[in-house]
């Protein structure tokens, strides 16, 4: 069960970073694709933190003095988490640790999609998207394998939530865009099989264990957690 549930969140990770690969690039630096996208490029994962400061730009006064304006991130502020019980803070701290792992992957996966989807379009038919995405599999599992095997089980469940937070879709709702209906279906029952809900939804305005990682998410990316 082990082995199949890892081969599950492989494959989903594989088809992201594969058609990141398409490109040849960095997924954080966006560049037109080349002769050179058959090789398989340095696939970034980060922290899964937001940058505070966002950009910046100089205004000029009335007496034509510059001054530098620095435009900072939102900043989201919690109340303090009281506990009704020993479960509730043992699910929290589990959740802490599960998106502090899954969470700079959802959000590798949800760049890459961005940023390669204008390149995967160049391709005329379906069959030719498929046979380069076969050919990208093995260095790209070869190169997630060893972070993959480190995964457990209520990891593998939270990457997929996180997929759908980041991505404001489903992993089986992308696996079908890219695969098709057919394939989409097999590894979805395929997961259901060892507990991985493709069709996972993300709910944080009224699920309160979605409103947990929601809070943990948000807080992982503001260097708080």
């Amino acid at each position: 069960m082990t082995h199949s549930y890892k081969l599950l969140i492989s494959f989903i990770l594989y088809v992201a970073c594969a058609l990141g690969a398409y490109a040849n690039i960095p997924v954080s630096t966006p560049a037109p694709a080349d002769d050179t996208a058959d090789e398989v490029g340095p696939i970034k994962v980060g922290s899964g933190r937001v940058k505070p400061i966002q950009g910046y730009y100089f205004f000029e006064d009335d007496e034509g003095e510059n001054t530098l304006m620095l435009v900072m991130a939102d900043v989201t502020v919690y109340p303090p988490l009281k506990f009704k019980n020993k479960k509730e803070e043992e699910f929290y701290w589990k959740t802490v640790r599960d998106v502090k792992k899954t969470l700079p992957y959802a959000k590798l996966i949800c760049e890459t999609l961005i940023e390669t989807y204008e390149y995967i379009e160049t391709f005329p038919t379906q069959q030719e998207r498929e046979e380069h995405l076969k050919k990208m599999e093995g260095a790209v599992f070869e190169q997630y394998k060893p972070a993959l095997k480190k995964f457990t089980k209520s990891q593998a469940q939270m990457l997929i939530k996180l997929i759908n937070r980041e991505t404001n879709q489903s992993s089986y709702n992308i696996l079908k865009a890219f695969l098709g209906s057919f394939r989409a279906g097999f590894w979805q029952t395929f997961g259901r099989i060892f507990g991985v809900n493709l069709k996972t939804s993300y709910k944080p305005d009224t699920d309160r264990k979605d409103a947990i990682v929601e809070r943990v998410a948000t807080l992982v990316e503001l260097g708080q957690l």
